[in-house]
């Protein structure tokens, strides 16, 4: 989408959708490919497009967004309810769900991701009275239950069709499911609904940053959340509700130790960069810039001054310097607050090498991974030998030796505009450099990470940003300095893999191509066999299942096709796509020797 729009709130979009006549739906994709061509001239809060040379299109976005179907105007005859509002808010980014009104609820404590949580609808009866003696239970309110279904719902619809069916109108159906998951206090869900119809615009759009692991992951994290959501109590409850914003509490006086910088891009169309420091008992803490925008907002982020205290230091000097806090404040994450009382003044830093900093590398491999498959910040500090590079499906990995482990690094981001890929590129010629990285799991069969940061591979006490900071060939040791480790340039020997890709692959597909892809008729049961002779026989029967499910069309009394079970097809593909979650994070762990 080559138009400059601003964010349009989720239920703008959904409303202006809605409000199309049929016949106009079946023209809105085309109506928004139509609308990418035309001349886009921004004013302060307002864009203009020239639909023609008698029409022309506005959004009036004080504050940065669009967040009502009143500031979407256009000049046609049939407007309002014109194919050219919709267009627009279709092609528009998605706002902040933040930016949308809330309702009036108290804020609660919990682990999701999103915006608001409250009570839930006033019409609500109140509650009955525990017995004595027993705690009541909180459950999902019906509000909320109702809410929960209408996201499953809209996201079994987008599983059913795949990227190249889920148009803007299946895209509106699933922003409105997440708006009425947000105003009845669920924001976690609704966050993840929108992620979801992020994804599915880049995928569609062409863009370079798209992968289908990541449609995949948010797609089965928003239907096993408002699969669970309905039945969840309690502690469970608050987790798939989520919280409105982070807590932060007081944390006195903090002496900060930068550790390196990353850049941000999201699904959901926000970008900057994020610096992580340590103090000196190796708690890590975080410092943002995130904001709406693209790449180019990320690689130019970590020159803006850190939003903490009066600080004049910039994200990418504070990554080697250090940073003296008073009133300081800090979420559950680790992320600093930067409120009125929060002072913060430059200190001197530390390498990588020396106290405090150094003992997060002292920490055992093993140790680091089972942190970071239980919940952790997914943080690797590791002392690795580069020993060359294999080639992967998503393109090559750098090896490495970790303590007598073969390790793959692969890039933290593959856009274009971030140096990650060329950095490993040129990495991969210094076979035998020996290097202090950071990197993050990358939950595999064999162990696998993404590499963020590492030290300079010829000056001593420095590190790289490898998502910011390009390095160049006289940054690399002469040959005579780094010689080649033993066996250097050779393939790895071939993985005895467990023949779990046989439904990895299905699912990826589903997600893709939609349930018609899995219905084709064919021998589905040689790939089952397969996998029971592994001993995977529940993944076997999952493949049964996704394959029966997929291929399901019953007849009416006529002998006329009834519509598809969407139902028992969204359960079965997300049964195997949790299924290989959870057997990705055991193989992963038993790979590098954890718990």
């Amino acid at each position: 989408m080559s138009l400059d729009l601003p964010p349009v709130a989720p239920s703008v979009t959904a409303a202006l959708v809605q409000g199309l006549t049929p016949r106009l739906r079946k023209r809105l994709d085309a109506g928004i490919t139509k609308l990418a061509d035309r001349p886009c001239v921004r004013d302060g809060d307002t864009v203009r497009i020239a639909v023609d040379d008698d029409t022309h299109l506005e959004l009036h976005a004080p504050g940065g967004s669009v967040t009502s179907a009143d500031a979407i105007r256009c000049g046609c005859l049939l407007a309002p309810d014109c194919l050219h509002r919709a267009a627009a808010a279709s092609a528009a980014p998605i706002a902040d769900p933040q930016e949308e009104p809330e309702p009036a609820a108290e804020t609660q404590p919990g682990n999701g991701t999103g915006t608001g949580t409250g009570s839930g609808s006033g019409s609500e009866s109140l509650p009955t009275p525990a017995p004595e003696g027993r705690a009541e239970s909180e459950t999902a309110t019906p509000e909320q239950r109702t809410a929960a279904l209408a996201v499953y719902d809209a996201a079994a619809g987008v599983l059913e069709a795949g990227t190249d069916g889920s148009g803007a109108v299946l895209q509106a159906e699933l922003l409105r499911a997440a708006h009425t998951a947000r105003v009845t206090a669920l924001p976690r869900l609704a966050a993840s609904a929108v992620s979801v119809v992020t994804r599915l615009r880049a995928a569609r759009s062409g863009d370079p940053a798209y992968r289908l692991a990541d449609l995949t992951a948010d797609l089965r994290d928003v239907l096993m959340t408002a699969h669970r959501l309905p039945r969840s109590a309690d502690a469970e409850l608050a987790d798939l509700r989520g919280t409105a914003r982070q807590p932060y509490a007081p944390d006195g006086s903090l002496r900060l130790y930068g550790l390196f910088s990353e850049p941000v891009l999201t699904a959901t169309g926000y970008a900057g960069a994020v610096t992580w420091t340590a103090d000196a008992d190796g708690r890590l803490c975080t410092v943002s810039d995130v904001a709406p925008g693209g790449s180019g907002r990320a690689v130019g982020a970590a020159d803006r001054a850190v939003r903490i205290g009066d600080t004049a230091l910039t994200h990418r000097e504070l990554s080697r310097a250090g940073l003296a806090v008073s009133g300081a404040t800090v979420s559950p994450t680790g992320r600093l607050g930067a409120g009125a009382g929060v002072r913060a003044v430059r200190a001197a830093g530390a390498a990588w090498g020396e106290a405090p900093l150094d003992r997060l590398w002292a920490a055992p491999v093993a140790e680091q991974v089972s942190r970071a498959l239980t919940g952790g910040h997914g943080l690797l500090f590791l002392d690795v030998t580069l020993t060359g590079t294999v080639r992967e499906a998503a393109g090559d990995c750098l090896l490495a030796d970790c303590d007598g482990l073969t390790l793959r690094l692969a890039a933290a981001h593959d856009h274009p505009a971030l140096p990650c890929r060329d950095n490993l590129r040129l990495l991969a010629t210094a076979p035998g450099t020996r290097l202090r990285v950071v990197a993050r799991l990358d939950p595999a069969p064999v162990p696998r990470a993404l590499l963020i940061a590492a030290g300079h591979p010829s000056a001593a006490g420095a590190h790289v940003d490898l998502g910011l900071d390009r390095l160049q060939q006289a940054d690399l040791p002469a040959p005579a300095t780094a010689p080649a480790a033993p066996g250097t340039g050779s393939p790895p020997a071939p993985l005895d893999e467990a023949p779990l890709h046989l439904l990895r692959r299905r699912v990826h597909q589903a997600a893709s191509a939609g349930r018609r892809v899995l219905a084709f008729p064919g021998d589905g049961s040689a790939d089952s066999r397969r996998l029971g002779r592994y001993g995977f026989d529940c993944a076997g029967d999952l493949l049964d299942e996704l394959h029966a499910a997929a291929a399901d069309r019953s007849r009416d009394a006529f002998g006329r096709l009834v519509p598809a079970d969407l139902g028992r097809f969204a359960r079965a593909w997300l049964a195997a796509a949790h299924y290989t979650e959870e057997a990705d994070r055991a193989l992963c762990a038993a790979a590098w020797g954890a718990s």
